[in-house]
């Protein structure tokens, strides 16, 4: 069986060859990217792999130079992504810069556990389960119930937690030691 012709590595001939495609590709690139000099990084990429390829059969030269663009087009959204959610981890890493918001965070947090102690029956099981780590299924088969119930059971939990909640905020907004301040 013979081998299939081998491309250059570089040479007029070639570049001659991909630079014919400039045009289609740029075409297929530009609506897949937000700019245009987006689409054209990513076809001059496209063309210098291609160009650098040792065995690419010349006859397969448009499909490649398709494929490698779309590639490309789907790397740099991954790119984009993979930087986005880089951006959200280190702004969450400091949200709490001065310690007097933790204090309050935790103040808070007791308060709030007072009140989810007020709950009665399985919501507030659910809520100490889960304020203690475990899951709502494994709440669930810890106690015999199924799942269904058991989120049932958190969700109209949290619901009389908010409740709770909004009206003792309402009430200390409404007292005359808030109306002064």
């Amino acid at each position: 069986m013979s081998q299939p012709p081998v491309c250059p590595v570089s040479g007029p001939k070639v570049w001659e060859d991909i630079a014919r495609h400039h045009d289609r590709l740029m075409r297929l690139v530009q609506k897949r990217l937000p700019t245009r000099q987006d689409a054209e990084d990513c076809v001059q990429e496209a063309m210098t792999r291609t160009a650098a390829h040792r065995t690419l059969d010349p006859g397969r030269l448009g499909p490649f130079l398709t494929s490698v663009a779309l590639r490309l087009c789907a790397d740099f959204y991954r790119s984009q992504n993979r930087d986005r959610t880089l951006v959200q981890r280190v702004s969450w890493t400091d949200t709490h810069a001065i310690p007097e918001d933790d204090i309050c965070d935790k103040a808070f947090g007791r308060w709030l556990l007072d009140r989810v102690r007020t709950l009665e029956g399985r919501q507030r099981e659910v809520l100490l389960a889960r304020a203690a780590g475990v899951s709502v299924s494994a709440f669930a088969r810890q106690h015999g119930i199924s799942v269904k119930s058991a989120e049932a059971h958190f969700t109209r939990g949290r619901a009389r937690l908010r409740e709770l909640v909004r009206a003792e905020f309402d009430s200390a907004l409404a007292s005359p030691n808030m109306a002064k301040a």
